[in-house]
C-alpha cells in the first residue's frame, strides 16, 4: 500500500508543531506540572495537525542544517509568546506575594513543584484561583486562538526580528508590576493604615506595647478582605485575557 505524503507539508506541520510546544511548555495554565508532559506533547501535536490545512507549504525539506535553524526560530517564537502570556498572568501571583509580606504570611513560604511557586497561602491561592478560572471561563480557548493567529503574522520557518517582542515584553513586565498592586492595593492600604495606626497608638500608650497585637491583627484582616480580592478575581481574569491578545498581536505584527 502506498500513502503518499507530501514532505512540504510534513515539514510544516513539524514546525508549528514545535511552535506550538514550546508555547504550551511556558504558557499558563498549559504549563502547570500537574498536567503531564505527554498530554502537553499530544495537544501540541494534535493543534499543529488541526491547522495544517491553514499552514503554507514550505516546499521539498531543505538540507539539515537550515531545517534546524528553522525548528531553532520557532522554538524561540514560542517561547518569547509563552513568556508573554506567563508575564499577563504572573500579576496575580505577585499580587499574593505582596499580600502574604504585608499580612504576615511570607514567614511560611514554601515551594510547591507541580505550579514552580515559591510563595505562601496567598501566593498559591491566587496562583490557583486564576488557573481555575482560565478554564472555567474558556480563556484558555481564546490564547491558543491567538497563538493560532501568530501564524498568519509569523509564517512558520521565517522567524521574526526579536527587538519588537522585546518591546513588547518589556511593557509587559510594567504592565504585570502595575496590575499586582492594582489588584493588592486596597488590602495594602488597609494593612499599612493598621501599621500606622498601632504606631501611633504606641506612642499615646508606651506601656501598652501594642506592636505584640500587630500579627494577629494584620493577620485578622488579611484573612477577612482577601476573600473579597478573590471573589473580584473573577472580573481580573478576563480581563487579562484580552491583555494576552493584545500583546499576542502586537509582538506579532511586522515592525
Amino acid at each position: 500500500m502506498n500513502i503518499p505524503i507530501e514532505l512540504g507539508w510534513l515539514e510544516a506541520t513539524m514546525l508549528a508543531a514545535v511552535r506550538m510546544t514550546a508555547f504550551i511548555v511556558i504558557a499558563p495554565p498549559f504549563s502547570y506540572n500537574a498536567i503531564p508532559l505527554r498530554i502537553k506533547g499530544m495537544l501540541a501535536l494534535g493543534l499543529a495537525l488541526a491547522m495544517s490545512a491553514r499552514l503554507p507549504a514550505t516546499g521539498a525539506v531543505s538540507e539539515t542544517g537550515t531545517f534546524l535553524v528553522a525548528l531553532i526560530l520557532e522554538m524561540v517564537t514560542g517561547a518569547a509568546l509563552g513568556f508573554l502570556v506567563y508575564l499577563v498572568f504572573a500579576a496575580v501571583q505577585t499580587a499574593g506575594a505582596m499580600i502574604d509580606t504585608f499580612g504576615g504570611f511570607a514567614m511560611a513560604q514554601a515551594f510547591d513543584p507541580q505550579s514552580m511557586v515559591n510563595g505562601a497561602q496567598f501566593t498559591k491561592l491566587f496562583q490557583m484561583t486564576a488557573l481555575a478560572l482560565l478554564f472555567a471561563s474558556d480563556g484558555y480557548q481564546l490564547i491558543i486562538g491567538g497563538l493560532v493567529r501568530s501564524f498568519d503574522a509569523i509564517p512558520v520557518g521565517a522567524g521574526f526580528d526579536l527587538a519588537h517582542p522585546a518591546q513588547v515584553i518589556a511593557t509587559a513586565t510594567t504592565g504585570m508590576f502595575l496590575a499586582a498592586v492594582q489588584i493588592a492595593g486596597p488590602l495594602l492600604v488597609v494593612l499599612f493604615l493598621a501599621d500606622a495606626g498601632l504606631g501611633l497608638l504606641t506612642r499615646v500608650a508606651p506601656a501598652l506595647n501594642a506592636f505584640a497585637m500587630g500579627f494577629p491583627l494584620k493577620i485578622m484582616l488579611t484573612l477577612a478582605l482577601g476573600g473579597m480580592l478573590v471573589l473580584g478575581l473573577g472580573h481580573v481574569v478576563p480581563g487579562m485575557v484580552d491583555t494576552v491578545l493584545n500583546y499576542l498581536a502586537k509582538a506579532g505584527a511586522r515592525g
